[in-house]
């Protein structure tokens, strides 16, 4: 059904457009469908939370992640089952995590967000702006300007987890940003069965040439 508008709306777009070629309207088929699909699941998450006793730590483990995720990217699940079962894990998951979670000492959250933000620039040096084959980020402005809103939103992350003195609100920015930062490595991709799509772009580019 979801494949069905995103083909619809997809084709009503290449009407008003017909310049477009098909590899353009795959790109918007996918963006429209990302878009599409994302609806249901925020529903559901939501849902899912309120039924839990989990609403509000839900909504923000959602909304705190949301900057840097946008900016840093990560893989995409290939059916939407396993992508709504993914997001509701991930926020859900996060929300009662950060509920019965506390951490020995001060010192033990200082250095766990330490090493995650450490962790966190390298990880954004080596792969961010995480994109996919069916929506690259191919121009190097906006990759550029990815990656540094990157590094810009996993510090502010972790220095407002550092300094908060509420220890859910605080947990769920520590396990909200690890769990993206995961996803965009490169070992999160090969068990998502994802690729890079700028790295595929440039590969094609140099078969052609």
């Amino acid at each position: 059904m979801v494949d069905k508008i995103c083909r619809y709306l997809t084709q009503k777009i290449r009407r008003q457009m017909p310049e477009m070629d098909d590899e353009k309207a795959e790109i918007i088929f996918y963006g429209i469908q990302l878009i599409v699909g994302e609806i249901p699941k925020i529903f559901l998450m939501f849902g899912l939370g309120i039924i839990l006793g989990l609403w509000w730590q839900t909504l923000l483990a959602f909304f705190l992640l949301l900057p840097y995720k946008s900016v840093s990217g990560g893989f995409h699940l290939k059916t939407h089952l396993g992508c709504i079962l993914c997001t509701n894990l991930v926020y859900c998951g996060n929300a009662y995590l950060s509920t019965i979670w506390n951490f020995p000492s001060e010192t033990a959250k200082y250095l766990t967000i330490l090493a995650i933000w450490i962790f966190g620039m390298i990880m954004v040096s080596f792969y961010a702006p995480a994109d996919t084959e069916n929506l690259p980020i191919l121009t190097k402005k906006e990759r550029k300007s990815k990656k540094i809103l990157s590094y810009l939103f996993l510090t502010i992350n972790m220095i407002v987890a550092f300094a908060i003195p509420n220890t859910v609100i605080a947990n769920l920015i520590i396990i909200g940003t690890t769990i993206q930062t995961i996803s965009i490595t490169k070992i999160a991709y090969r068990i998502t069965k994802n690729k890079y799509g700028y790295e595929e772009y440039k590969k094609a580019q140099e078969v052609t040439i």
